[in-house]
């Protein structure tokens, strides 16, 4: 999740403008993702997604990253959670509408489910209060934009983390990569 130094995911009006994306990340980023095999997304940023990603390689003035995202992205599994939507017609796609911890903990101890989690705020503020995520894998841009979404609201205990890497790309965006300290 792209975040800014002082702690936001998007500004105040949603905008993502602020963030630093090149080849070098989107690279790097495409071959983290194609380990994982399932998506998660609030409803607001998979609608956004889904209007985008599964055509997008198809375009004649197709980036690498366009091409390689497009194919990822209409071959995962895709999982929403979302209060006011179904699944039904929906490709490739189970919507979670209640029972979020319990839902959760199935896909996550199914074998070979590595589910990230892209952007959507609030689906992470949920999941962040249920304790149902395991890592942050945070790319920290060169910002601070003093107002705007944070990424952690309400947190009612802490929670330890363990560092597993960093990277610095040429931007100046710096990747962390933590693990949820379970004890």
């Amino acid at each position: 999740m792209h975040i800014s130094l002082d702690g936001f995911v998007a500004g105040p009006n949603g905008e993502m403008n602020w963030i630093k994306v090149d080849e070098e990340i989107f690279d790097h980023v495409g071959k983290r993702i194609s380990e994982g095999n399932a998506a998660l997304y609030g409803r607001a940023t998979y609608e956004m997604m889904e209007s985008y990603w599964p055509t997008a390689g198809d375009e004649p003035n197709a980036s690498k990253h366009d091409i390689e995202h497009s194919k990822w992205y209409k071959n995962a599994h895709k999982i929403v959670l979302s209060s006011t939507m179904n699944d039904e017609g929906l490709t490739n796609t189970k919507v979670i509408n209640e029972n979020l911890s319990d839902r959760i903990s199935e896909i996550k101890q199914q074998a070979g489910k590595e589910i990230l989690l892209f952007g959507s705020p609030a689906a992470t503020h949920s999941l962040i209060q249920l304790n149902l995520i395991d890592g942050y894998w945070l790319l920290v841009n060169p910002i601070i934009l003093g107002q705007g979404i944070p990424l952690f609201v309400d947190i009612k205990d802490k929670i330890k983390l363990n560092l597993l890497t960093t990277r610095q790309f040429t931007s100046g965006v710096t990747e962390l990569n933590y693990i949820v300290d379970k004890q």
